[in-house]
Order: structure tokens, then C-alpha cells, then sequence
């Protein structure tokens, strides 16, 4: 059966297809039409002066596909008829897609052909338009030509907050829609039941059930605990509401809203009945704790943990079991890549010498607590539940997605002597893209750069007057699993010795289908219990007993406390050095690690409520819920507890450099994803860097260049691959046709191992036969090496820890294949480190066991040539079976990048690359 893209939210507007019928291009030319009248509104060109920028010209950032990511009803049938596109919504596009191939020829002068220009206001015969939303007079929203950028510029702090608002929902209105009634687990009855919207608004309910109630004491609590600046950050949050609110109004009365609300039945194009429900400020939490959960909450897996550890005890008894599974885990690998790499340790959740409390469940008496309720129709379908199976798998996992990267060169090894920084999140590629490009200048605000719709307040990421910072996801271990002990039924459990009722969280969704998404009618209700120590995530039994096992989020019930840390970076008289960058960071609760640079200094802050456990706890498996092992301080009404203290925090100001692609952050501090081992995606960025540094004279084109080259690398044939040519070539190759791989491998590996085209544009990759080989071969050989040593049982429960492969081609993480990201999870390491040691080399941290081939160098290579026979057997179609975009055996568009639709508007396929999808390059020449 070919492959099947996973779909997000209005993914059936991606083809013309599902607008049949009365939908013929003859009848959409009436359509349009009539409705082409109301499509813009008056603008008028001025300058816009540029406000103190300390960055000489030399700031440049990117967003693909387009700044412009709402679509009148017109603009969206004549995307789907004819593949217009409206204005700025593609022109990100190419520029972020050249560089793959325009990289190796890339000088200072020519970043602007791949970036924006990232300099602060517009210059005046560029300015595009000009809009005092509402009327006011108090702010405006320029827009450059080039990109359609808002730059708001406000002389009040309410009417700069309320341009920012006006300018989010100009820009993303109908995303930002999306994402609220996802956050509120409704996105089904708002746009649709498809399966992949069944399963988004499913992954993330899960974690974050919150009631009406928690969203606003969210905010009570937020604003009481900050003083000054929480009083401020709700005057924002209502100034944005009301700008948001504005354009709602006007754009429903000027019948240019998003077209998606015609298609998904809430408004009628013919006599505009219907309502675009305004914005309140709980939608702004529900939004956040879809964006906290995504990208910023490191930590869970403990129930798969400690099924795995019982699995390796269980084949090999408990001590050499115990061995065995810690070597697999690699907690603190002495072979790690790591973005601290001076020596500093700070230990964080490392192993306890004797473990307190854990709370075991007896073999084979784990169950996933069910999700969905009552499902009738196409909530009760197969489809269905295939979607509810994969987003309880990705709710539950420690490897989340989180993604981003970040280069960092001190001045001292620069060609200018400023420093200079290439880096920004990899948030996946959506149509229209999560994240909004804008300038805001007003008082207490001067930034530029990109934050997540409806989020918009302030800059997440990017660029004050004289400085800059980016954040890639951490994923220290933020949250722990309780085993609760049920008493009368399953619905009660012990609290302190007191038999509780569970409190029961509903949300009850029913669909019909639409124009966009003709799924047929269903409906189920969504159901979570949840205890004080958290949600219900298993049941089991432990040591006999009834349990329930609960996760328990430091940033549970928290989601709206960093809005503090994004207020103080966009705050010109709060950033003024690396020491109070890292003072602002410090009070985001995500598990983020944050980048620095201005014209003099750098600095990297991990950032995170990271709470005090109980002496004894090993935070890799479930514990006791009792009070013994608790975290220290814990108060279950607020969710608040002792957390560590910031300088137990990974930091570092004026490092040489520092890389980050989600690896281990710093000697002895413990991350709760798998993975953290000798091969790692950081790899790749850490071995460029550290030549670059080392030869000295760095500039901007340099770094640029060694972020894009190691976009296109895969990392298995760049790190691992050699070694399995070296065991292979300790004797002659005679069979032909291992021969003729080892030699396109070889071949490859020589040219530099990357996936990239022949020439740009030719959609057909160099080296394809060894591409397809390795592809074919990388799970074969790994099940073959770890297999027979581990045993079937133990080596699949491995894999719910860490999946064997992550290649482009793979449909992996929340938005399935076509994501652009790869080679963050796999067991590259565990190959790596078991070859070397059959090989005889000394290896850091090794496995408890040699596994391929027993420890035999001739077995092993056995085992490889076996297994890459039957690799290079496999055909195109095999190893790339086709999709609903593309045909099987076309390797290229297999692994290319889609932006993914949330709307009507959908947008062509790009050539792989593997790298932030809003990007900055940065370099101050001065400094306030």
C-alpha cells in the first residue's frame, strides 16, 4: 500500500480535487468575481525612520513560505484552480530554498540574495504601505515591498500592543484560530474531522486538559506573582486582544476575512451570515500551552523506561540486565557532543546510588489510559484510530521533536572581531507558517524577528537594537511519572493517606463535513482524569497493587508564566549584556537552551523550571506518590515547587563558540530523550565549527556555510558509515554485488556523503544508488548487529525508547513525513560505539556487550555484507513507496520538504535540507 502523508488541520485543500463539482474553473472565474471587490484595503506609501540599529546592515533573517498567511475566499479558489498565490505569501520561498545549492559560492555580500535584510524600519522607497489600524493615531503598520513585513512603530504602549495584534490577525487570523480551538482540544468541530485533525487535537488535550477555569487562573497567578511587569504583560495582552478584535470586525464587515471560514461553514459568502468569534485571553494560554508542549517541555517516558529496564533484567538478569540497559541509556556519555565544552559540569537528575521509591509495574500489566469515549462515525473509524494511536505515542514519548540549531562564534576568532551567529528553530513547515515575521518599536519595546501567531506581543526570536538571540529545545527532564495507588475503584486513589476522587476533565466534539474537509459526520468525547500529581496516563499494577501512573509537568498550569522573559528581551533598557539576557531568559519555564551575541560578547542560558527531587529519586523511572518522594516543596493547588538555581543551569558567556542541534548541554546534566551518545545530529555542526574556529577569521558567509553543508548531510554516511566500510574491507569483498554497494557507498562517502541534487532544480539526488542503499540498509543492519544479542523482545522495547532511523524520507514526529528535520533520534551511537569496539578501537563509554557478530570481526562482517546484500536488492519503490505527493521510487520528492496546510493556500515541494526554518544571521558592529 503506498505511504500515506499525515495530514494536518485543512490538508485537504492542498489539491483543487476536493473542490469538485460546482467548483469547475468556469464557475470559480463567476465566483471570484463577485467577490474580488473587497480584497485589500486603502494604503498609502511613507517612510518609516529606522529606530537606533547597531547592526551595520549585517542582520538578516528568513521565514518561508511568506509573511503573508491569510487568503480572502477569491484568493484561495485561485490558488486551488490555477496555483496563484496572494501577494507575500511565497516570495520566503526560493530564497530559503536557493541556498541549498547556492551555498558553496556564498560571500558576505550575497547573503541578502538567500535572507532578508534584517535591519530595523523601512527605507522610504520601500515602504509598501501604510495603516493606522482602527483609525488610530497613536501607532502604524508599515509594510516593506520586498517581503510585506509589518514593522509597527507605536508612540503608546497600548497602541503599539494593539497594532501587534492587528497586525498577527492581518497576517495569520485563521491560523491563530486554528491553534486556539487546538490548544482547547475542539479543533474537530471547528475545522473538520479528518484523522490527522482527530489526532492533533488529541496529542496535545492529552497533556494539557485544561478547564476554562485553569486557563484564567493561569493568568491570575502569572500577573499576581510579577509585579510591575505582570500588571504590564496584561495591559499588552489586552491591548493585542483588542487589535486582534479590530481587524476581525473589520475585515467580517469588509468581507476580506480568510476565505477557510467560508469553506469550514462558519461564514456564508453570499449573504456573510455567520461569526468569526473575537479572541479572549484565555485563547492566548490555550495557544501556549500548544507551543510549550511542542517544542518546550522536556521530559516523560519513565512507564517505556522502566518497561525496557524489566525487558534487559528479564534476558539477562537484574545486575547484568541493569548494566546493560544504562549503556543503552548513555545518561552522561563521555563521547558527547556537547554545547558547554569547557569542563564546567552541572549535574542535573543523575543516577542515585541507591534508587528511593521507584514504583515498578509488574510484568505485562501496563495499559494506556484510553483517550477517546463514545466515538460515533468517523471518530470510530480505522483511520481514527490509527491517528488516536500515533498522538497517544507521540503525547507520551521522551523524544520529542523539538528541533532547532544554533552557531555562535566569539569575536576573538572572527574575521571583524565582532561576534557572529547563525541560528533559529526548526518548527516544521506549515502553509501558513507558524511563526509570523514583524518589527515592533514602542515604548519599552525595540525588536525584530518572529514569533508564533496569535502569540505576537512581543519577538520570541530574534533581534533588539544591539543585539540577538535564538533558542533551541533542550529537553532536560522537567516532568516526572507518579504511580498513584487506586482505593474503592478505580477512579479514587491515596492522597497522603486519604482516599481522593480523581477529577474528571470532558470535552465532547462532534463533525460534519464541509467544503474543506468532506470527512463524513462523527463525534466522540475526550476524557482525562486527573489526580494531583497530574493527569492519568497508564494503568498497571505495582508490587500487586492497583496503580495509576500520572505525569506531573513543572510547567503544568505554568504555560502563561514566561510571557515575563519574552517582555524583559524585547525591553531595550533590560538587555543590555549577556549577564541580563541571561537574567530575562531565566524566567521562561520552557525547556529551551537560549543564544546570545552583540557586537562584543556571547553567552547561552538552559533555561526551564527544573524542580528539586527527593533524595534517592531517579527520575528515569515512576515513583511511589507519597509525600517521602515528592518534589521538595510541593504545592499540588499551584503546581509550584523549589526548583534549581540558576547557576545550576547549563550558562556560559564568551565561550569559544557553541553549537546546538538538541544534543546534551554540559557535563552531568541529564536530558530526558534517548540518544545523547557518541554520533549525534550535533556532530555535524560541532566538527565545522571547531575547524572554522580553529583557522580563525570567521565572517558570516563562513558560518552560513557550514550551517548549509551540514543541512544536507546525512549523518549516518558522514559518522558511522566509514566504520562499517572499515569492517567490511578488513577482507576482500567477492560477492559482486556487495561489492558494487561498498563502492557506490564508498564512492558517496568520498564526494562528502550529503543528499543533494545534481544540479539545482534536477530534482534527482548525486549518488541516488548510494542514497537508496544506505536508506534500505540502515534498519537492516542494526536489527541484524543488536537483535540476535538482545533478543526480540528487549530490541523492540529499545525502539519505544529511541527509533532505530530517522531519514528524510521517514514520516516521523507530529507532522509526518516531508518535515525537513531528520537525524535527531536513531541509534547511530549504538552502531558507532558497538563497530568500533568489534574493530578493536579504544571507545569511551562503551556498550555493556559487543553485539555485532557476537564480538567476532569476521561474523560482524558477515553480518553487514548479509544484510547489505539485501539492501542493495531492494528497489526505489520499495524503499520509497509513494505518497499522496509523490510516486513511488521518486527519492527525491520522498524526502523533499512540504509546507504543510493549515489553510487553503497550498505551495510547491523544496529539495530537502535539514536546518532551522526561521534563520538569522547576525553580526554587530557597535553597541549602545
Amino acid at each position: 500500500m503506498p505511504r500515506r502523508t499525515s495530514r494536518t488541520a485543512l490538508d485537504r485543500l492542498r489539491t483543487p480535487g476536493r473542490l469538485t463539482g460546482f467548483l469547475k474553473s468556469a464557475s470559480i472565474c463567476v465566483l471570484i468575481a463577485g467577490l474580488l471587490s473587497p480584497l485589500a484595503q486603502t494604503a498609502s506609501a511613507a517612510e518609516a525612520a529606522a529606530p537606533n540599529d547597531y547592526c551595520g546592515g549585517q542582520c538578516s533573517d528568513i521565514l518561508p513560505p511568506g509573511e503573508n498567511g491569510n487568503a480572502t475566499l477569491a484568493q484561495v479558489l485561485l490558488n486551488q484552480a490555477f496555483g496563484t498565490q496572494p501577494d507575500h505569501a511565497e516570495d520566503q520561498l526560493g530564497p530559503y530554498a536557493n541556498l541549498a545549492k547556492g551555498y558553496p559560492a556564498l560571500t558576505n555580500s550575497t547573503i541578502n540574495t538567500f535572507f532578508n535584510d534584517a535591519s530595523f524600519g523601512v527605507a522610504s522607497d520601500q515602504v509598501a504601505s501604510t495603516l493606522s489600524p482602527a483609525g488610530r493615531t497613536d501607532v502604524t503598520i508599515v509594510r516593506d515591498k520586498k517581503t510585506g513585513v509589518p514593522h509597527i512603530t507605536g508612540t503608546t504602549r497600548y497602541g503599539t500592543e494593539f497594532g501587534a495584534g492587528y497586525a498577527a490577525a492581518q497576517d495569520r487570523l485563521w491560523l491563530m484560530d486554528v491553534f486556539r480551538h487546538v490548544g482547547r482540544g475542539q479543533l474537530t468541530a471547528f475545522a473538520g474531522g479528518a484523522p490527522s485533525n482527530q489526532g492533533l487535537e488529541q496529542q496535545f488535550w492529552r497533556n494539557a486538559p485544561y478547564s476554562e477555569a485553569d486557563l484564567q487562573a493561569q493568568i491570575d497567578n502569572a500577573v499576581a506573582a510579577n509585579g510591575a511587569r505582570g500588571q504590564q504583560a496584561l495591559a499588552d495582552a489586552n491591548a493585542y486582544l483588542a487589535g486582534i478584535n479590530s481587524y476581525i470586525d473589520a475585515s467580517d464587515s469588509g468581507r476580506y476575512f480568510p476565505g477557510e471560514y467560508v469553506l469550514t461553514g462558519h461564514k456564508d459568502s453570499i449573504t456573510n451570515a455567520g461569526t468569526i468569534d473575537h479572541f479572549k485571553i484565555t485563547d492566548l494560554v490555550a495557544l501556549a500551552s500548544v507551543i510549550g508542549s511542542l517544542f518546550g517541555s522536556g521530559g516523560g517516558g519513565e512507564v517505556n523506561n522502566a518497561i525496557s529496564l524489566m525487558a534487559a533484567q528479564e534476558r539477562y538478569g537484574v545486575t547484568k540486565g541493569t548494566e546493560v540497559w544504562e549503556s543503552f541509556r548513555e545518561r552522561n556519555d563521555p563521547e558527547a557532543v556537547l554545547t558547554v565544552h569547557n569542563g564546567e559540569s552541572f549535574p542535573y537528575a543523575p543516577k542515585p546510588a541507591s534508587a528511593q521509591g521507584e514504583a515498578l509495574p509488574d510484568a505485562g500489566s501496563v495499559s494506556t489510559e484510553p483517550l477517546v469515549y463514545d466515538p460515533t462515525g468517523t471518530g470510530a473509524d480505522q483511520s481514527a484510530s490509527a491517528a488516536s494511536a500515533t498522538a497517544t505515542a507521540n503525547a507520551l514519548t521522551s523524544a520529542k521533536r523539538g528541533m532547532s540549531n544554533a552557531l555562535v562564534v566569539s569575536g576573538k576568532y572572527t574575521a571583524s572581531g565582532h561576534p557572529v551567529a547563525v541560528f533559529g528553530p526548526q518548527t516544521g513547515y506549515f502553509a501558513p507558517q507558524l511563526l509570523m515575521l514583524q518589527e515592533i518599536q514602542g515604548p519599552g519595546i525595540s525588536a525584530r524577528g518572529a514569533s508564533f501567531a496569535g502569540l505576537s506581543m512581543y519577538v520570541e526570536l530574534g533581534r533588539g537594537q544591539d543585539y540577538s538571540w535564538s533558542a533551541t529545545t533542550s529537553g532536560q527532564d522537567i516532568i516526572d511519572t507518579y504511580a498513584v495507588e487506586l482505593c474503592q475503584d478505580d477512579y479514587h486513589y491515596l492522597y497522603h493517606g486519604t482516599c481522593t476522587a480523581m477529577e474528571k476533565i470532558e470535552q465532547k466534539n462532534s463533525w460534519a463535513p464541509t467544503t474543506a474537509d468532506g470527512t463524513a459526520a462523527g463525534s466522540y468525547t475526550m476524557r482525562v482524569w486527573r489526580t494531583k500529581y497530574g493527569p492519568v496516563e497508564y494503568r498497571a499494577t505495582a508490587g500487586g497493587k492497583k496503580v495509576a501512573y500520572t505525569t506531573l509537568r513543572s510547567s503544568y498550569l505554568h504555560e502563561a508564566d514566561s510571557i515575563i522573559g519574552f517582555q524583559m528581551l524585547n525591553d531595550p533598557d533590560y538587555v543590555k549584556s549577556p549577564q541580563t539576557f541571561q537574567s530575562a531568559v531565566q524566567h521562561i519555564n520552557y525547556t529551551f537552551n537560549w543564544f546570545y551575541a552583540d557586537s562584543t560578547h556571547t553567552a547561552y542560558y538552559n533555561s526551564g523550571n527544573n524542580p528539586v527531587r527527593a533524595s534517592g529519586v531517579d527520575a528515569e523511572f515512576p515513583v511511589w506518590a507519597q509525600s517521602a518522594y515528592e518534589w521538595k516543596n510541593w504545592n499540588p493547588a499551584t503546581n509550584t515547587a523549589d526548583y534549581t538555581p540558576a547557576s545550576a543551569h547549563p550558562n556560559s558567556i564568551d565561550q569559544d563558540y557553541y553549537i546546538s542541534w538538541n544534543n546534551k548541554q554540559a557535563k552531568d546534566y541529564a536530558t530526558a530523550s534517548w540518544g545523547d551518545g557518541s554520533v549525534h545530529r550535533g556532530n555535524l555542526l560541532e566538527d565545522r565549527v571547531k575547524k572554522l574556529v580553529a583557522a580563525g577569521g570567521v565572517t558570516r558567509a563562513s558560518l552560513v556555510k557550514a550551517m548549509a553543508d551540514a543541512s544536507l548531510a546525512d549523518l549516518r554516511a558522514e559518522d558511522v558509515l566509514p566504520d562499517l566500510l572499515k569492517v567490511i574491507n578488513s577482507s576482500t569483498v567477492t560477492d559482486s554485488t556487495a561489492a558494487a554497494a561498498v563502492s557506490k557507498l564508498q564512492a558517496w562517502l568520498t564526494a562528502g556523503g550529503k543528499r543533494t541534487e545534481t544540479s539545482a532544480g534536477s530534482k534527482k539526488y548525486a549518488d541516488a544508488d548510494a542514497v537508496r542503499i544506505l536508506d534500505a540498509w540502515w534498519p537492516l543492519l542494526a536489527k541484524g548487529i543488536f537483535e540476535p544479542g538482545l533478543g526480540a523482545s528487549l530490541y523492540t522495547a529499545m525502539q519505544a525508547n529511541l527509533p532505530v532511523d530517522e531519514s528524510p524520507s521517514a514520516a516521523h514526529g507530529p507532522t509526518g513525513a516531508h518535515a525537513g528535520s531528520s537525524f535527531q533520534y536513531g541509534w547511530w551511537s549504538y552502531v558507532d560505539k558497538d563497530v568500533r569496539a568489534v574493530l578493536g578501537e579504544s571507545v569511551q563509554g562503551p556498550l555493556a556487550d559487543k553485539y555485532c557478530g557476537g564480538g567476532s570481526l569476521s561474523a560482524c562482517r558477515d553480518t553487514l555484507i548479509s544484510t547489505l546484500k539485501t539492501a542493495a536488492g531492494k528497489t526505489a519503490a520499495q524503499v520509497y513507496p509513494g505518497d499522496t505527493l509523490c510516486s513511488a521510487g521518486d527519492q527525491w520528492c520522498a524526502d523533499s520538504i512540504v509546507q504543510r496546510t493549515l489553510g487553503g493556500i497550498k505551495h510547491y515541494n523544496i529539495s530537502w535540507q535539514n536546518r532551522p526554518t526561521f534563520q538569522q544571521v547576525v553580526e554587530f558592529t557597535s553597541h549602545r
